[in-house]
């Protein structure tokens, strides 16, 4: 008689990526009949600086480092990441093995008085963790005061508040997650404020070469998902961007055609170059390479040589 099947699912300790693994550990132990999931929590770089904005401490990969160490050392079967937090390069015997089903993409607006982004009153303050999201905000409305952001999804909610602001700007897709729904005042419509790379899904990496580890995290992968991210993560790793820059993308599956939208802004709103591209499923890697391009010839290029330039 063998014994259960035991999998160490690496994760952050933060209460959104908690929820996240203990959610993807559900959903293993039902697919498998004796299986058990560990959670193996570990603080990352990025957790531990909580005081200067990700694009200056050097962006999205200082969530992830020490999660793929405790893989590659197998300290880990399996780790859960949201996928926007997943740089585009991973590390050499690793790969997502599975997406899971997106939540809700969109950005999220949670306002003090109950006021929608139009009604916010000249020069309102708006709290963002994100450069994407902040140079958005500018070009739409110049006159807002975008303020900078740490820390965990909790944390900034309590910052509203904590720290007089007329509203913050989150992931729809945590606030889901954690039962906050009722706290949002608007869904920003993707035309305002396109998503990162990749938000809303959940990655599940584990070694290239753990034949066990694939077969039995398969059951997760959300084909339509993982076609859609695949597109997006093509179209940020031809632009070499990261936490740095503004940049975002959103494809979605429509009538069996893939629907890419990416756009690229200067950190002061001023310039936002945006186009979209459409082609079968089947050509997601390719149509994001093409809308990259596209976006480096009508002037990304030399807005995202601006930005690298003044960080150095």
């Amino acid at each position: 008689m063998t014994g259960p099947t035991i999998l160490r699912v690496a994760t952050r300790s933060s209460p959104l990526a908690l929820w996240q693994a203990n959610w993807v550990k559900s959903e293993l132990e039902s697919a498998h009949t004796g299986c058990v999931v560990e959670l193996v929590k570990i603080k990352t770089t990025g957790d531990k600086i909580t005081d200067v904005p990700l694009a200056k401490v050097g962006g999205k990969g200082l969530f992830v480092k020490e999660i793929e160490e405790a893989l590659l050392d197998r300290r880990a079967d399996l780790a859960v990441h949201s996928m926007k937090d997943l740089p585009v390069e991973i590390p050499t015997g690793l790969h997502i093995a599975a997406t899971t089903k997106r939540e809700d993409p969109r950005d999220a607006l949670i306002s003090a008085a109950g006021l929608a982004f139009a009604k916010l009153p000249e020069g309102a303050k708006v709290g963002t963790s994100s450069l994407r999201r902040g140079t958005q905000l500018r070009h739409k409305r110049p006159d807002l005061i975008v303020v900078p952001l740490r820390g965990n999804l909790d944390t900034r909610l309590r910052k509203l508040k904590s720290e007089g602001l007329d509203a913050v700007i989150v992931a729809a897709a945590g606030l889901r997650r954690m039962g906050w729904a009722d706290q949002v005042t608007e869904y920003l419509p993707v035309e305002i404020s396109l998503p990162a790379i990749g938000q809303g899904a959940l990655g599940l990496e584990c070694r290239v070469d753990d034949a066990r580890i694939n077969t039995m995290l398969a059951p997760l992968n959300d084909p339509d998902t993982a076609v859609c991210v695949t597109a997006e993560r093509a179209f940020l790793r031809r632009l070499e961007g990261g936490c740095q820059v503004p940049i975002a993308g959103y494809a979605e599956l429509q009538n069996g055609q893939l629907r890419l939208r990416g756009l690229v802004a200067s950190l002061d709103g001023k310039q936002l170059v945006a186009d979209e591209t459409r082609g079968p499923a089947a050509s997601a890697e390719s149509l994001g390479k093409q809308l990259a391009e596209r976006l480096l010839d009508r002037g990304a290029g030399k807005i995202l040589k601006e930005i690298y330039s003044s960080a150095q």
